[in-house]
């Protein structure tokens, strides 16, 4: 993973010098990014089933720009959830996570129409699980936990329309991959 980040930084100090290319995102500039994930970081296993697949929303406020001559940076709120059952012979667990937190990015075009990027979350995870299925009478056992997380991705974003994009993320969240649409106000 880090092979990544290392690449994706390489080509972004040195993409400016390839080409000329006008920042898609702006100082001044909003867009809500909406997602689902592929790829769970949180449970895996041949038990574990997804049961709402991990989602997210985030809202980006561009806050400066002409950083490395086209560059900008992005800040704004965090919300991703994920549902998912762990069940063995008619037993097992529920288990839902919720993380809250805000991101900070950093938006360096290659090409025309495509919003690229790198970014860091800083975030807390509100866990729950609940117990189901054979299980001791009067014994349903549930627990919530929750805990700071941090996460590291890649980005982009393809702008189709000058207010509509699609949008791909990789790197550790709430799912290793994040496919959706993004909206620009």
């Amino acid at each position: 993973m880090k092979k990544i980040y290392v690449f994706m930084l390489a080509v972004i100090f040195t993409g400016g010098n390839l080409a000329a290319v006008d920042p898609v995102f702006l100082k001044g500039d909003k867009v809500l990014n909406l997602g689902i994930g592929l790829g769970s970081t949180l449970y895996s296993g041949s038990f574990y089933k997804s049961q709402v697949p991990p989602i997210s929303a985030s809202l980006e406020f561009g806050v400066a720009d002409n950083l490395l001559e086209v560059g900008t940076v992005g800040v704004g709120p965090y919300l991703g959830y994920s549902s998912y059952k762990y069940e063995y012979q008619d037993w097992g667990w529920k288990y839902s996570n919720i993380i809250i937190g805000v991101r900070g990015n950093f938006h360096y075009p290659l090409l025309d129409k495509l919003d690229t990027y790198v970014g860091l979350l800083l975030g807390y995870n509100i866990a729950s699980s609940k117990e189901f299925g054979n299980s001791i009478p009067g014994w349903d056992y549930s627990y919530s936990a929750g805990g700071i997380v941090y996460s590291g991705f890649i980005g982009a974003r393809y702008y189709i329309k000058d207010s509509f994009a699609l949008l791909a993320e990789l790197g550790y969240g709430i799912a290793y991959l994040n496919l959706g649409v993004a909206l620009k106000f």
